[in-house]
């Protein structure tokens, strides 16, 4: 699919999937670092670097602890390095960063503290005290515990940067994406814009709902992670939202069985569509567990959740392990010639971020940042002003440049700022090694809060401590 250029002139990556690149050159040598070398996302989004047109020279840097993974996936990281016409030699591993920083002009972070030891614990103890979660990673208290665990080795990891590749730009894709950009943004001077693919997704998804051409659909999306907001959706200037909550009102009052698995995982988000009045970036199993409504009563996990994303109960403690084993078994058979090594560029956006600002073509995306732009004032101004928010924002050669968003219709707006008051709390609580501040978190938590009465909440928190103690040290 072609690279479609808006009236501005400017590349607009939601177009991205499997696209051939910029025009330009790829003026200089480029150094890219993979945090977490052991991810899944790793051979896709250096897969994708790989095939940005005009790339002549690069090196690859792998980081990961366990050296098992790190191993495997550097064997299959020089095939395709030797497949798209470069030297296997141009990837190098090592399990210490400092060794792998010097000199880097790009960070990818992707890493994972505690692998998948941790994943019950996060999942079952909150079952006891009936918070019921599908995935959480990013919200309640799964997500919390996760950026406990995390965000310490993350600000590690960016002070090393900051003494060894000071200008360097960060992509993280490890999720709680807005406690994990939070906290950077609160305390790192490096530049760190948080990448999700749900804007990317969930355009495609609804331009195939109304029945247009994804090329030709406008829209705007602001919010947070996870929960932003499609507030203008059209197409030749016509709004597509009468169509859609048509459409989705008929679905949820006849619960007519779905044509396609992919309807299953949205009766959450067609909900709130049509009573918030737009449509949310993530899927409703995860968007659920971001809303006080459908997860605190057995009748309504019966009337709204469905397998998988849908909202299943622990699916993502269940899976998780198998995923990454499967991640690796995979990757072994790339190796074997089971699986194929020759894959076209996806719609990550981290490709199309070096190749827009290493080539200077203005290239629109949307990233987690702080909020506020250069000029002191908030992207969405009926947000915390010193939040982390999800806006679209300009690529070119001086890096991550933010929009300006305005205002969230205030429902939209409120139920994001709930999320963004637990987000706060969280945040602090793993940049100071507060408890306090942990137990308080959840309290605001709109899931936990729903279920719990703050002294159960405070138990729950002191018991996830306790359970996941080797991997929360110093906290007090």
């Amino acid at each position: 699919m072609a690279r479609k250029k808006v009236d501005r002139g400017h590349a607009d990556h939601s177009q991205a999937a499997g696209v051939p690149g910029m025009h330009g050159a790829m003026p200089r040598h480029l150094k890219v670092v993979m945090l977490g070398a052991g991810s899944g996302f790793t051979t896709v989004v250096l897969n994708d670097i790989l095939l940005i047109p005009g790339l002549e020279s690069i090196e690859i840097a792998l980081v990961d602890i366990d050296r098992k993974r790190l191993d495997l996936v550097t064997k299959v990281m020089r095939r395709i390095a030797e497949l798209r016409g470069h030297s296997p030699a141009i990837v190098t591993a090592t399990t210490n960063r400092r060794e792998a920083l010097p000199g880097a002009h790009y960070l990818i972070n992707c890493i994972e503290v505690s692998g998948t030891e941790c994943v019950r614990h996060d999942n079952d103890i909150p079952t006891k005290y009936g918070v019921d979660q599908c995935i959480g990673d990013t919200a309640g208290p799964g997500g919390l515990f996760k950026a406990l665990r995390t965000i310490p080795v993350w600000l590690d990891l960016l002070r090393d940067a900051e003494e060894l590749c000071p200008e360097a730009l960060v992509l993280n894709y490890t999720n709680p994406m807005n406690m994990m950009c939070l906290a950077a943004g609160r305390t790192s001077a490096m530049q760190v814009v948080g990448l999700c693919h749900s804007v990317q997704g969930t355009s495609h998804q609804l331009a195939e709902r109304a029945g247009v051409p994804k090329s030709e659909l406008e829209f705007e999306c602001a919010g947070i992670n996870h929960l932003a907001w499609f507030t203008k959706l059209r197409h030749k200037g016509r709004d597509l939202y009468p169509k859609l909550m048509a459409q989705a009102r008929r679905e949820l009052d006849e619960r007519r069985v779905p044509k396609t698995e992919e309807e299953f995982w949205d009766l959450v988000r067609k909900d709130v569509m049509l009573h918030f009045g737009a449509f949310v970036t993530e899927s409703s199993g995860h968007l659920s567990e971001y809303l006080p409504y459908y997860r605190k009563r057995k009748d309504l996990l019966k009337k709204y959740m469905v397998p998988r994303y849908g909202g299943e109960s622990g699916f993502y403690a269940r899976c998780w392990p198998g995923w990454r084993q499967a991640s690796d078994d995979y990757r072994r058979g790339m190796l074997t010639g089971e699986k194929p090594l020759d894959h076209p560029r996806s719609w990550e956006y981290a490709s199309t971020i070096v190749e827009a600002r290493e080539k200077d073509v203005p290239l629109r995306i949307h990233g987690n940042v702080m909020n506020r732009h250069r000029g002191g004032g908030p992207l969405i101004g009926n947000l915390m002003h010193d939040g982390c928010v999800e806006v679209a924002c300009m690529i070119d050669r001086n890096g991550v440049n933010p929009t300006a968003y305005g205002l969230l219709p205030p429902q939209m707006a409120a139920l994001s700022e709930a999320n963004m008051r637990m987000f706060d709390l969280g945040a602090r609580a793993a940049v100071e090694r507060s408890k306090e501040a942990a137990i308080h978190a959840l309290m605001l938590d709109p899931l936990t809060a729903a279920v719990c009465a703050p002294a159960e909440i405070k138990a729950m928190t002191l018991e996830l401590f306790e359970a996941e103690k080797r991997f929360l040290k110093g906290y007090k």
